[in-house]
């Protein structure tokens, strides 16, 4: 798969929803067309699943052991599947329903949260960086949770009239998990605990975002979101309650990512690859393939490194 890239455009640039070119059901435009797909019915494959209960628990021998798996799924891996985070199933749920509302919502109303040329976050679509960038089948919410003093409130929904007060709730939760993660990656590797940590400098950035993929006639020629790898420091991921398209990338082959109901899968960001210790210097690829006559959506929370 093969995104050319030309000279670079201004990155104000914008296209229609992809939404909105769904509704009309023809097939997708040339600009959303990829040349070369991988294999559409990839192997599933069971990434390793941690158990953060566990982990964080005051048995000393099992929270030695889950922290074994944890270095294990690190350098073999660089993701995994969390269970035992503590944040309620009813939470995440919330978190989904909430989404989805967001997105069926008629196109006018949405417009409100529209992302401004000048700017990344909003609803919409990514910018359009080249002239020959190929356009992933998808539209976006991107918004700033941390610092709270620099949320964009303007853009962020309201209606449905929950979604700030249940967005706010789960950005609160996965604050603590990346905290406690990354405390535990530094032990994995012989480091102090708050090694890692250090390196936000007090300047941590959060950003959330909501994908959605809507119905495609074509999806043997499309791409939800193309390979990638996160510039972030830590992504963590809620996948769609039913509907599986998340593939990864591992020597040379792609294996899609089953859904386990109320985990979160985490991934380790470039930014975390490059100032740790860690055996796993690849980059770790991702994607996300559409079903034939299938909408889903996802939640990604970034937990980035803003350095000086």
């Amino acid at each position: 798969m093969v995104e050319a890239i030309d000279a670079p455009l201004p990155p104000t640039s914008t296209t229609p929803q992809v939404q909105d070119i769904s509704l009309h059901g023809d097939d997708p435009p040339p600009r959303y067309i990829v040349r070369e797909l991988p294999d559409l019915s990839p192997p599933s494959t069971t990434i390793p699943i941690i158990d953060l209960s566990r982990l964080l628990s005051g048995d000393e021998d099992g929270g030695r052991e889950e922290l074994g798996e944890l270095k294990a799924a690190l350098t073999s891996w660089g993701c995994f599947q969390l269970i035992g985070h503590g944040i309620p199933g009813e939470l995440l749920d919330e978190v989904q329903v909430s989404a989805k509302q967001f997105f069926r919502l008629p196109s006018e109303e949405k417009q409100m949260c529209f992302r401004p040329e000048d700017d990344v976050e909003g609803y919409g679509n990514d910018p359009i960086l080249s002239d020959k960038q190929i356009l992933d089948w998808s539209d976006r919410l991107l918004l700033k949770l941390v610092p709270e003093d620099t949320r964009k409130l303007h853009l962020w929904p309201t209606n449905p009239t929950q979604f700030r007060e249940v967005v706010s709730g789960y950005s609160d939760e996965l604050k603590r998990i990346v905290e406690a993660l990354m405390k535990a990656m530094a032990r994995c590797v012989g480091l102090e605990e708050d090694c890692f940590l250090k390196q936000y400098g007090g300047k941590e950035m959060m950003m959330s975002r909501f994908n959605h993929y809507p119905v495609c006639p074509r999806p043997d020629v499309v791409l939800g979101v193309k390979a990638h790898s996160d510039g972030s420091g830590v992504t963590v991921l809620l996948q769609d309650d039913k509907v599986e398209g998340l593939q990864i990338l591992k020597e040379g082959r792609w294996y899609g990512v089953p859904i386990i109901p109320h985990a979160l899968v985490v991934n380790v960001g470039d930014q975390m690859q490059v100032c740790s210790l860690m055996n796993h210097n690849r980059r770790l690829l991702f994607e996300i393939k559409l079903t034939c006559g299938v909408e889903f959506g996802e939640l990604g929370l970034y937990g980035i490194l803003i350095r000086d």
